[in-house]
């Protein structure tokens, strides 16, 4: 009986392995590009890149399987980000800008690796003890409860002036430029949502937010799935916060409150709420995009003159390409999952399309 039902689940896996894998070359080729390229700056834009894959797929696993738009996923940003600075700063620069902070997390100092895996799991601590609350909210109701925890989480952070160093720059995080560590923080984190998408929460939860009444009917506990995906989600966010850190060097609060919250959240619209594939794929179409007006505004030399954007027109700009997209394509530009080019594959997404294989009784 075990046996048999586990073959669905084997069967979800392997029709749906395609997705993670074709992102994960996509991942791997910007890596090799990088490194061909051998530019400084193009090395940072690279790296804004995977951690921003991070933070989006972060949203995808509970925005996307739960069709609950959250406001407040950049606050676990926060958390993994000021964490991982109280676990890899040099202690002398800890006392200076964190007094308050317990003596033996005064005398931490991890490597960058471990402290980020770290931070990632304080993260997705404090979005379990807030989605035990959140999780049983449902629709505009549960969204603007997330804004309310984001904005807790930067008032807390921003004036607790003992442990946070309240709004002055946190410096002295170990910066890392290589880009190994940001591609593999991306790929993990895929993975980690496409698992979790073909596992029994995920499709549950799936099935929650497409027939609710029919999921209660079938004895899913939707709190509690959604409350896997909400804890599951923070631990993702926590990581890419970790990873933002080490490649600025320099956090502020301000840096995790409202801007990176909606870009991130256009990201995973304008690319596709619902798939992996378009929250990976919005990041890169909308950072290469962003990049290409920056360089148009700094000014590109065409014959005797110099061609520039005016000041200000970069965001207008992207604003008008934004809502283009979604006038043409309201779901996003990738409704479905990627697959490979040959043998018959159902496109509907990993969980959509394994919906049915969803035991009845508590998920």
């Amino acid at each position: 009986m075990a046996q048999d039902a586990q073959k669905p689940q084997k069967s979800v896996l392997l029709r749906t392995i395609a997705t993670p894998l074709i992102l994960t070359a996509l991942m791997v080729a910007l890596a090799l590009l990088t490194l061909a390229v051998g530019s400084r700056p193009f090395n940072q834009t690279m790296i804004d890149i995977f951690v921003r894959v991070i933070l989006v797929v972060g949203l995808y696993i509970f925005v996307g399987n739960s069709g609950v738009l959250s406001f407040g996923h950049i606050g676990f940003t926060c958390l993994g980000a000021y964490a991982a600075a109280w676990l890899t700063m040099p202690p002398m620069m800890k006392e200076l800008s964190f007094p308050g902070l317990p003596d033996w997390l005064k005398a931490v100092q991890l490597p960058y690796g471990p402290g980020a895996v770290l931070a990632a799991l304080f993260a997705g601590v404090f979005a379990l003890l807030f989605g035990r609350v959140l999780m049983r909210l449902s629709g505009i109701a549960a969204s603007i409860a997330t804004f309310a925890m984001l904005a807790m989480i930067n008032t807390i952070y921003a004036n607790w002036e003992s442990v946070t160093a309240a709004t002055n720059s946190v410096v002295g995080i170990p910066i890392v430029r290589t880009i190994w560590p940001y591609m593999i923080g991306a790929i993990v984190a895929i993975f980690v949502a496409w698992l979790h998408a073909v596992s029994r929460f995920g499709l549950a939860l799936r099935a929650a937010r497409d027939e609710p009444t029919a999921a209660l009917a079938s004895g899913i506990d939707i709190p509690r799935v959604r409350l896997v995906a909400f804890g599951l989600s923070g631990v993702v966010m926590g990581l890419g916060g970790a990873l933002m850190a080490h490649s600025i060097g320099v956090v502020t609060p301000d840096t995790f409150y409202l801007g990176l919250t909606f870009i991130t959240l256009s990201m995973l619209v304008v690319g596709g709420m619902s798939t992996l594939s378009g929250a990976v794929s919005g990041v890169v179409i909308l950072s290469l995009l962003i990049q290409g007006l920056r360089w148009l505004e700094r000014g590109v030399p065409v014959g005797n003159t110099t061609f520039a954007l005016p000041g200000g027109l970069q965001e207008i700009l992207l604003g008008v390409v934004m809502i283009a997209i979604l006038a043409r394509r309201p779901n996003g530009l990738f409704s479905k999952e990627f697959a490979w080019p040959f043998g018959a594959r159902d496109r509907r997404g990993p969980a959509l399309a394994a919906t049915q294989t969803v035991p009845e009784g508590d998920a």
